[in-house]
């Protein structure tokens, strides 16, 4: 867990998950080494494959609606790895993750810090059905990492202007109890903030599902 590294490498003196900080959308290369110039304790980065056929077919580090970047998987693990900084690794879709893992395998034994492998496996509030299937995204990760932290989230919207559809649903968390009841390692669940108060019940219910 992210908390206990940090903890063991005097890096926060309590423990509490509030204390780590974020550098998110760590995808560019300047936005990769101001992150690690930083003082994040975790580097979050999303991985998507290049819709061009530019690097041929190699994963590159780019949130949508970007579709390129000037920094690939394999050159943004190189730099990472340098630091002790943990990571958590946002996938877009399937074949994204399947054509990581060979760049990933081959720093495994050098990943001696969190890990954490997300992806958004249900559709959520105001959310696109578009989702990464849930089995298969646990089913390759566990196959290379059965150790790593999985970060589980629904796709979600907010139309500031508009009126939005409510929080999330006792439907929802029912079924991301589903996903996740087989499961051993750490989960950690994405939400979107401005409706996390409309939907405490909810959600404490699924945080109470496991120790």
């Amino acid at each position: 867990m992210a908390t206990n590294y940090s903890m063991i490498s005097g890096q926060i003196t309590t423990e509490d998950g509030a204390e780590i900080i974020w550098y998110h959308a760590a995808n560019h290369k300047s936005q990769m080494h101001e992150a690690l110039r930083s003082a994040a304790h975790m580097i979050e980065a999303d991985v998507l494959l290049p819709c061009d056929g530019s690097e041929h077919g190699q994963p590159i580090m780019a949130h949508p609606p970007e579709t390129n970047s000037d920094n690939t998987l394999q050159e943004w693990l190189a730099e990472v790895m340098k630091s002790n900084k943990g990571i958590k690794l946002d996938f877009k879709s399937l074949a994204a993750l399947r054509a990581s893992m060979l760049f990933l395998e081959s720093v495994r034994q050098h990943l001696q810090r969190p890990v954490w492998m997300n992806a958004d496996v249900l559709p959520g509030p105001n959310g696109s059905s578009k989702v990464v299937d849930a089995k298969a995204f646990l089913d390759t990760v566990t196959s290379f990492f059965p150790d790593v932290t999985f970060s589980l989230g629904w796709t979600t919207g907010w139309h500031p202007e508009k009126v939005n559809e409510g929080g999330y649903s006792w439907t929802m968390v029912k079924e991301m109890d589903h996903i996740c009841s087989g499961l051993t390692q750490p989960v950690t669940f994405p939400v979107r903030a401005t409706l996390v108060r409309q939907s405490c019940s909810q959600l404490l219910w699924l945080l109470k599902k496991s120790n």
